[in-house]
């Protein structure tokens, strides 16, 4: 597989990136992969590199699935970049690392766009990495993101407009995926900036190109399932992490990263909003917070 890990504040392998692309087919996308909180890379037992980031995990820990290898990137089917940066400490203080690291991803995405300007490069990100992805798009040209599949967002709605609201953003395409197991920790959000507004996981902003997922639905699931991506209902009332673990979620992602031509967001925003009214399903887990989730590879 090949996948190159690349971290904040580093140097951008400009000549590597460049043989990189050479090697790839037309057309085959690049996918920067972004984690969040409590990663760093600068340690092996809190680096995102030998956790989800890795394409064979050595972490003993039941999260550790990884991102590359579910997402079938590598050889001709895509490049895959892993990006750390550091997300220690408290969360204000990862908070405002985020702005910083975001400026080193700007400089990746910059790179990749002057050397394959024709080249698809798409951003997936968990919680607050999200901010790292959308704020990355301030100062980018036009049409150097593709498209962000943001899992669980630590964002608040009125930077995400903002960042949006930009020559890049507004040609790019957000896949927000939200969910009531994540509503604990988006409170602790916003409890910790209390001033900045509602968060993305109540919703984004109504932007033609930003579509919600909202994966505690049954309308949703019915209506995703109904495009091919069988998506298990939530296991666990309160779990930060299902939108990477839940049965079925990666066949969605790799659609969505792969095969954009099939996947038009405008599509999946008519079937979702033709399956509203549909009751959520109830968790099969009662009360338990994170269970182990099995079949995330699927």
């Amino acid at each position: 597989m090949t996948l190159l890990s690349i971290n904040a504040g580093d140097p951008v392998p400009v000549a590597g990136l460049a043989r990189a692309l050479a090697a790839l087919p037309a057309g085959r996308p690049v996918v920067v992969m972004i984690h969040g909180f409590k990663f760093c890379p600068s340690a092996p037992r809190t680096s995102p590199h030998t956790h989800i980031l890795s394409a064979a995990p050595s972490r003993a820990c039941w999260k550790a699935i990884s991102w590359p290898r579910h997402l079938r990137l590598g050889g001709d089917r895509g490049l895959a970049i892993a990006f750390g940066w550091p997300a220690r400490g408290t969360i204000w203080q990862a908070y405002g690392r985020a702005a910083g690291a975001a400026g080193s991803l700007a400089r990746l995405l910059r790179t990749l766009h002057r050397l394959d300007p024709a080249r698809p490069v798409h951003l997936i990100a968990h919680s607050l990495g999200a901010r790292l992805a959308l704020l990355a798009l301030r100062g980018l040209e036009p049409g150097t993101v593709h498209r962000m599949v943001l899992i669980a967002p630590a964002v608040f709605r009125a930077e995400a407009a903002a960042a949006m609201d930009t020559p890049a953003g507004r040609r790019a395409e957000v896949f927000s995926v939200l969910g009531r197991e994540n509503t604990l920790f988006d409170l602790l959000l916003r409890t910790a900036f209390p001033a900045s507004g509602p968060t993305l996981g109540r919703s984004g902003p109504a932007l033609p190109r930003w579509l919600d997922l909202r994966l505690d639905r049954a309308g949703v699931l019915a209506a995703l399932a109904g495009l091919g991506h069988r998506i298990a209902a939530p296991r666990a009332r309160i779990c930060h992490w299902s939108g990477y673990l839940r049965p079925g979620i990666f066949g969605l992602y790799r659609a969505l990263l792969h095969r954009p031509a099939e996947t038009p967001l405008p599509l999946l925003r008519r079937q979702i909003e033709g399956a509203r009214g549909l009751p959520a399903p109830r968790s099969r887990i009662g009360g338990r917070v994170c269970p182990r989730l099995t079949g995330a590879q699927s």
